[in-house]
C-alpha cells in the first residue's frame, strides 16, 4: 500500500477531532440537532487549520445514512466515500483552477438535478476567492434561491476578496490558528499511536514551525521522520529545521539584561560560527523579549505566548530582572534592527552593534522617584532667595557724555606685541551749548511724533556735536543714508532738531567707509544690544552659581542651554 502522508491519515474525521476549532464544531453541530441548516457556509481562516476538513465532516453529517447527526457514523457507504472524496452527491471544486463563469454555469446546471441517493447535493469549492467577477455574478441567484436540495460549502484564507454580496449570503464560520500547546498535544498522541520516540522539546519546536497550522506541522515532522528514522534527536531536528539552539536565545537575553556586551558578541559569534541565519536569530530573539513584555502584564501569559512547560518557568524568571519600560525599549530596537538586516551589506556587523547597544542601554529611572526628586527641588527653590549680584554703583554712558559728563580715561594696559595697533576708537561728541539734552533726547523726541525717522536716527553713529552743527554717520551707500539724503526729510529732521535744541541747527549726513567704523562711535542701537549682551552674560552667571539648579544638574545629569530673564529690572 502506498504511503499515506501524516496530515491525511489523521485528519479529523468528527467534528471533536477539530483541534482549536470548538466555537465552529458547537455551532455546526448545534444546527445540524436543531435540523436549522443553512444552505450556504463559508469557512475561513489561515492555511491548515481545518477548513476543508470541517466542510467535509459537515458533509458526512448531512448525508449520513444513519440520518441527520452531528457524530456521523463514519462506516456506512455514504461517509466513506465522502471520506475518500469519491461522494457521488458531493462534489468538491477547485476555485483555484476553475475561475471562469463557464465552470460556474456547468455547476449551476448539476444543481437543477436532484442527488442519486443522499439526501443533500453538496457542493464544496475551496479558494473560493479565486472565482472571476463573472464567476460570482453567474453564482449570486442561484445562491439567492437554492434549490431545497442543494448544500455550499466555501472556504478561503482571504474572505476580503469576496464580493458582499455573496457574503451577506453566507453564514460565516472564522477559523482560528491552533494555540502551540494543542498542536504539541496532538502531534504527541500522533507520535505515539505511529511508535515514534521523540521528546516534547523536539515536538515543541516542530509545532512552532507550523505557526498555529496543523497541516503544516505534521507535514514538518513528516520531513523530521524521514531525516531521523523513528528514533528522533533533539539535535537532529534543530539542525534539519535550521532553527536557533534556545540555550543560545538564553544566553544572548542574560548577557542583554546583565549588561555584558562581551558575552553578548560572543552569542553572535557562535550564531556565525553555526551559520545560522541571522535574521532568523534576531527574529527569535525578539519573540523571547516579546514574551517577557507579556508575562510582565498579563497574569496568565500561557494563554497568549506559544509556550509550554519549562520554556515559560525560564522566560518568567528572566522578565522579573528587567523593568517595563526596558524590555519595551528592547523590542523596539530589535524590531528596527530586524528592518535594517534587509538591505545591511554587514548583516553581522549591524547585529554586533544593535547588542552592543542593546547591552549598554541606560535603565530607566523609576517616575515616581523622579517626581519625588522635582518636588523636592521646588520647595528649596521657593526658600532659597537668589544671590544678588554686585555691580557698579555708577557706570558712564555714551549718553551721560553727550550730555556734558566727562568721559573717565581708560586704565593703561600693556602694550600688543602687533606693529600695527588697532585705530583708536572715537568718543562720542559732546555739545558746546549746556542747554543741550543731547543726542540720545533728540532721537526719543523724533521717534515719539516721526517713528520711522526716530529708528532711522538711533541707527547712525554720532560724529560731532557741535551746535548749531550735527553730523550723523551712516554705512556708504546703505538705504537709510539715502532716505535722509532727501530733502523733504532732511528739512523736516532740521525742524524737528531746531525745536529740540531751541537754536537753528544744521544737521549733515555723511558716508562713512567700512575701514572707519570700528573708528567711529557706536550707534544707540549698538549701545543698547551691548548693553543687552553684557546683561545676559551677567545673568546667565549668576543663574549658573545658584545651588539650587546645581542640584537640578547633579540629579538629571543635564546642560543648561539657554538662560531667559523673566525681571526686566535686571540690570
Amino acid at each position: 500500500m502506498a504511503y499515506l502522508v501524516l496530515a491525511r491519515k489523521w485528519r479529523p474525521q468528527n467534528f471533536t477531532d477539530l483541534i482549536g476549532q470548538e466555537h465552529v464544531s458547537q455551532t455546526l453541530a448545534n444546527a445540524i440537532r436543531s435540523g436549522r441548516i443553512h444552505h450556504a457556509f463559508l469557512f475561513t481562516g489561515a492555511r491548515g487549520v481545518g477548513k476543508t476538513s470541517a466542510a467535509r465532516i459537515l458533509a458526512k453529517a448531512l448525508n449520513c445514512d444513519e440520518g441527520l447527526s452531528d457524530q456521523p457514523c463514519g462506516i456506512c457507504s455514504s461517509c466513506t466515500e465522502i471520506t475518500a472524496g469519491q461522494g457521488l452527491d458531493v462534489i468538491e471544486v477547485d476555485g483555484a483552477s476553475n475561475t471562469g463563469v463557464d465552470d460556474v454555469r456547468e455547476l449551476r446546471e448539476n444543481i437543477r438535478y436532484l442527488p442519486n441517493r443522499s439526501r443533500y447535493k453538496i457542493f464544496i469549492i475551496d479558494e473560493v476567492h479565486m472565482l472571476s467577477t463573472n464567476a460570482f455574478n453567474a453564482l449570486l441567484k442561484t445562491l439567492e434561491e437554492p434549490p431545497e436540495h442543494a448544500k455550499f460549502i466555501f472556504a478561503t484564507t482571504e474572505p476580503h476578496k469576496i464580493p458582499i454580496t455573496i457574503l451577506s449570503r453566507c453564514q460565516r464560520f472564522d477559523f482560528r490558528k491552533i494555540p502551540l500547546a494543542r498542536v504539541a498535544s496532538r502531534m504527541r498522541e500522533i507520535s505515539d499511536a505511529e511508535q515514534l520516540t521523540i521528546s516534547d522539546r523536539s515536538l515543541s519546536l516542530v509545532a512552532r514551525q507550523g505557526e498555529g497550522s496543523m497541516r503544516d506541522a505534521l507535514s514538518t515532522l513528516d520531513q523530521v521522520i524521514a531525516f531521523s528514522g523513528e528514533q528522533v534527536d533533539d539535535e537532529a531536528v534543530q539542525t534539519l529545521l535550521g532553527m536557533v539552539d534556545r540555550r543560545l536565545l538564553l544566553d544572548t537575553v542574560e548577557a542583554v539584561l546583565q549588561r555584558d556586551s562581551r558575552r553578548a558578541l560572543d552569542a553572535v559569534r557562535r550564531v556565525d560560527q553555526l551559520g545560522l541565519a541571522l535574521r532568523r536569530f534576531t527574529q527569535d530573539l525578539l519573540e523571547m523579549f516579546r514574551g517577557m513584555v507579556i508575562c510582565k502584564v498579563v497574569e496568565d501569559p500561557a494563554e497568549m505566548l506559544d509556550l509550554v512547560g519549562e520554556e515559560l518557568k525560564e522566560l518568567k524568571a528572566l522578565a522579573e530582572e528587567a523593568s517595563l519600560d526596558d524590555l519595551q525599549r528592547i523590542v523596539t530596537l530589535l524590531m528596527k534592527t530586524q528592518t535594517e538586516l534587509v538591505n545591511s551589506s554587514f548583516p553581522l556587523l549591524t547585529l554586533e552593534m544593535s547588542l552592543i547597544r542593546l547591552a549598554t542601554l541606560a535603565p530607566t529611572q523609576d517616575l515616581a522617584k523622579l517626581i519625588s526628586h522635582i518636588e523636592s527641588l521646588e520647595k528649596r527653590l521657593a526658600t532659597t532667595p537668589l544671590p544678588k549680584t554686585q555691580h557698579p554703583a555708577h557706570r558712564p554712558t555714551p549718553n551721560q557724555t553727550l550730555s556734558g559728563s566727562p568721559v573717565p580715561a581708560p586704565a593703561p594696559t600693556t602694550p600688543s606685541p602687533s606693529p600695527d595697533p588697532p585705530p583708536k576708537k572715537l568718543e562720542a561728541p559732546v555739545a558746546t551749548s549746556t542747554e543741550s539734552k543731547g543726542w540720545q533726547g533728540l532721537v526719543e523726541q523724533v521717534k515719539q511724533s516721526r517713528p520711522m525717522l526716530g529708528s532711522v536716527l538711533e541707527h547712525g553713529r554720532l560724529l560731532k556735536l557741535e551746535l548749531p552743527v550735527i553730523e550723523i554717520g551712516y554705512t556708504k551707500g546703505s538705504f537709510m543714508i539715502s532716505q535722509l539724503q532727501e530733502q523733504d526729510i532732511s528739512q523736516d529732521l532740521e525742524v524737528l532738531t531746531t525745536e529740540y535744541f531751541g537754536q537753528p541747527v544744521k544737521l549733515r549726513v555723511l558716508a562713512v567707509d567700512i575701514e572707519q567704523q570700528s573708528a567711529a562711535p557706536p550707534s544707540l542701537v549698538e549701545e543698547r544690544e551691548a548693553k543687552e549682551t553684557d546683561r545676559m552674560r551677567r545673568l546667565r552667571e549668576d543663574a549658573m552659581e545658584h545651588p539650587a539648579l546645581k542640584s537640578v544638574q547633579d540629579i538629571f545629569k543635564g546642560e543648561i542651554k539657554k538662560v531667559i530673564p523673566i525681571d526686566k529690572g535686571f540690570v
